[in-house]
């Protein structure tokens, strides 16, 4: 538990406790809430203000990879003060972070650039998800979704729990990367980025998928659907 409590600083009794049982480890929650507690782990949580009933409407998960992307993006600063920006999509089936752009600018044609670079990756979504920043209802950016097929759906103004996967995703990425480092440079962001996308994708549980990574998660469904391929079931 120390082991990765002093690796993953942003992780709480929770997160700890469903790591170690994936391990092998043979553990309970209260055993492990003890040991939280006597090794002083205990993170500071601020309280989330709950929104009415009638507004908390929950996202509808996707029944297949690539249907449903989901993009923001999130504002930091270097040390010097100067103020950079990132680009966050992930896949909303898997919850798996596809990628996170980097820059000062980050104008519509670049997100356009890395779109297009995702899409040779993983093959063209169905639709993607967004809020009403000028970079994505930019021409250049709704332009190239309609000439790709893909429908763009925004989200209405003030409304992020619609954008709920991707928000929950911001937080997550705020408190354990931008929050816990204090870059001199975007190079270091970008390392220290990409090494935690390692992390996320391949080994960080994620409860809302079955309390496994995201990465595994997304190949037990394409073992699924190879199998089903093999045996002719439609």
């Amino acid at each position: 538990m120390l082991a990765l409590a002093s690796a993953h600083g942003g992780w709480g009794c929770p997160q700890l406790h469903l790591q170690l049982r994936a391990e092998g480890h043979r553990i309970n929650h209260k055993r492990t809430a003890r040991l939280y507690r006597e090794h002083g782990l205990s993170l500071r949580r601020r309280r989330r203000r709950r929104l009415p009933e009638r507004v908390r409407t929950p996202l509808l998960q996707p029944i297949e990879p690539n249907y449903s992307w989901s993009l923001d993006f999130m504002h930091d600063a270097l040390a010097s003060g100067r103020p950079f920006r990132t680009l966050n999509v992930i896949d909303d089936y898997a919850r798996d972070i596809l990628a996170i752009e980097i820059g000062h600018s980050l104008p519509g044609m670049r997100v356009v650039r890395v779109l297009e670079h995702l899409c040779e990756l993983h093959g063209r979504p169905t639709c993607i998800r967004s809020d009403n920043g000028p970079e994505f209802r930019s021409v250049e950016v709704q332009k190239w979704a309609e000439r790709q097929g893909i429908t763009w759906n925004f989200i209405e103004p003030g409304e992020p729990a619609q954008n709920a996967y991707i928000e929950r995703f911001n937080g997550t990425y705020r408190h354990e990367v931008l929050d816990a480092n204090l870059f001199d440079t975007q190079c270091e962001v970008r390392q220290l980025t990409n090494e935690w996308m390692e992390i996320y994708n391949g080994l960080r549980i994620h409860s809302a998928i079955g309390n496994l990574p995201p990465r595994v998660f997304k190949q037990r469904w394409q073992q699924r659907n190879t199998s089903l391929l093999l045996t002719g079931v439609a």
